[in-house]
């Protein structure tokens, strides 16, 4: 069970792996979130997804409803799973979600909590520290349990999917995330990534959800000749798109995660939001861009503040941007096929 979006799902997918590698034969069912379920493509060692909104994770957007919330237990009942393993971040319970599989008869519920909960946890882990990379997290859950872990990386399977006609090389600017407080001036985006293609020749290609269209109008206008693909692409030709992208311009997000897991160059607008340590790329060659703020980590989904943290220039993205190019040449990428990360 991991319950919350795109990115934290791309981050369980060494837990995904390692769980198939170990019991080649059981079924494995990944709950998520809508928005979490569009990762299905992505990641072979799941058999189904059962997607679902639950509601201690969807910040008050969700009416009071009890008959959804027996239906959940009851949806989950008639699987009859033999284990749940709920997934979660530093500062989440896993209680709401042991509590469900309880409710439903799942009879191994495996957690880690910094709480004590005897009985609705089967099997609890002692917390981690908080500062701790989340892809770790994740898989010494599992080894605490007993598993093997072969690999340590994030890994995607990633189709040859991409129906838009785009050159062999390119620059990707991926420019929004779904959080106020994390996302880089467009404008100063904009100019960045035009001058990188102006100094290398390289086209830019803009990313983006349809939710993005109504604020692309000012970035799309600086960059002017840029191949807009917002809201065009499914997650799995989005993947391929950062796969063979010669450099990624993104903030934090799910973006960044997918770079790391097919190891493409990328220059990260880090917000002060999260600690490096948690969220970071530990793989793909990257460069985390962010002013050192007294309010950091703050964790707020909006900035109460003038955004300090993300008042970087754009000469310091070209900067950086030309930097890891220059770092990664030879690396050079062409779509050939399905692959695996």
């Amino acid at each position: 069970m991991r319950l919350d979006n795109i990115g934290d799902v791309i981050m369980t997918s060494p837990v995904l792996r390692t769980i198939k590698e170990n019991l080649p034969t059981a079924k494995l069912t990944l709950m998520a979130s809508p928005a979490g379920a569009l990762t299905q493509p992505l990641l072979p060692w799941v058999d189904e997804v059962l997607s679902w909104r639950v509601l201690w994770q969807d910040l008050g957007r969700l009416d009071f409803d009890p008959a959804r919330e027996w239906k959940l237990i009851e949806t989950l009942n008639q699987r009859q799973f033999d284990a749940a393993i709920i997934l979660t971040s530093f500062s989440q319970s896993p209680y709401p979600a042991a509590l469900v599989c309880y409710l439903a008869g799942i009879g191994l519920r495996l957690g880690e909590s910094k709480e004590s909960g005897q009985g609705i946890l089967t099997h609890w882990v002692d917390p981690l520290p908080d500062e701790i990379h989340q892809v770790e997290r994740n898989l010494r859950l599992i080894e605490a349990v007993g598993f093997k872990v072969r690999d340590r990386r994030l890994c995607l399977h990633v189709p040859q999917t991409i129906t838009a006609a785009i050159p062999n090389s390119y620059i990707l600017l991926n420019p929004w995330t779904t959080c106020q407080s994390r996302n880089y001036d467009d404008c100063r985006f904009a100019i960045a990534a035009r001058q990188l293609s102006q100094i290398t020749s390289l086209p830019i290609v803009v990313t983006g959800t349809n939710k993005d269209r109504d604020r692309a109008r000012p970035l799309l206008d600086i960059l002017g000749d840029a191949i807009d693909l917002i809201g065009a692409t499914s997650l799995a030709e989005f993947a391929a798109l950062i796969a063979n992208a010669r450099l990624v311009l993104t903030n934090n997000t799910s973006t960044m995660h997918i770079a790391d897991a097919t190891n493409t160059p990328s220059v990260i607008l880090f917000a002060g939001t999260e600690l490096e340590s948690q969220w970071q790329p530990r793989h793909a060659p990257v460069k985390l861009l962010r002013r050192p703020t007294v309010c950091s980590p703050c964790y707020a989904f909006t900035c109460p503040y003038n955004m300090e943290c993300l008042d970087i220039s754009p000469e310091e993205v070209i900067a950086a941007g030309l930097e890891m190019l220059d770092r990664t040449n030879s690396n050079f990428k062409i779509l050939e096929g399905t692959r695996t990360y």
